[in-house]
Order: C-alpha cells, then sequence, then structure tokens
C-alpha cells in the first residue's frame, strides 16, 4: 500500500527553524517526484517546493526562496524539507505529494499525498 507520512511540524518562534520529513513506503520513490505543499487557514492550498526523482532538479515558491531547503534520499526513502527564517505568514499544514515522472513541471498532478503536519510559527 503506497503510503506517505509527514512529521516534524510543531511550534516554532519567527526567525526559528523545522525539518520536515516526508517518509515514502510502498513504492519505489526513485521515479517519483515530490513536492512539498502547504495550506494555511483559510486559504488555498500551494505548492512549496518540488524536488526531480533523482535529486537533481529542485523549484521553489517566491515566498521561501532562500529559506527553505528540500532534498531527499531515495535509499532511505526519504524526502526532507528544511525550513530557516520561519515567518508567522508560514504557519500551515504542511503536506508531501507523490507524482510519477521525473521532472517536476510545475505542482499540478500528483497522485498521492500525505496527510499533512502543522507548522506553527508564533511568538
Amino acid at each position: 500500500q503506497l503510503q506517505l507520512v509527514e512529521s516534524g511540524g510543531g511550534l516554532v518562534q519567527p526567525g526559528g527553524s523545522l525539518r520536515l520529513s516526508c517518509a515514502a513506503s510502498g513504492f519505489t520513490l526513485d521515479y517519483y517526484v515530490i513536492g512539498w505543499f502547504r495550506q494555511a487557514p483559510g486559504k488555498e492550498r500551494e505548492g512549496v517546493s518540488c524536488i526531480s526523482s533523482n535529486g537533481g532538479s529542485t523549484n521553489y515558491a517566491a515566498s521561501v526562496k532562500g529559506r527553505f531547503t528540500i532534498s531527499r534520499d531515495n535509499a532511505k526513502k526519504m524526502v526532507y524539507l528544511q525550513m530557516n527564517s520561519l515567518k508567522p505568514e508560514d504557519t500551515a499544514v504542511y503536506y508531501c505529494a507523490a507524482a510519477l515522472r521525473r521532472l517536476c513541471l510545475g505542482y499540478s498532478g500528483m497522485d498521492y499525498w500525505g496527510k499533512g503536519t502543522l507548522v506553527t510559527v508564533s511568538s
């Protein structure tokens, strides 16, 4: 059974850091791009970052570029989102999602989703 499970969310002060993890099971991660998305209260879900199937290419939303870093370890079936210099506007539920393709090509067409992990940035 294909499954994505996010972890690492929590409460952090502005300017702080968190590292989110996405654990994949039930499929070969090597063939999938992985995207991180977030949904803040009352807002639509947005794409935050994406990494190609072999990790050679990454994309970031303008709002997080320079602060967030996506990475993956296909052998461990793990994808990470390192979030630094967090701001209150980063508060959201963060989801990872997988698509069966080599390149990100945007944030649409994701085949599988995790249930999300909550990140709260507040003093």
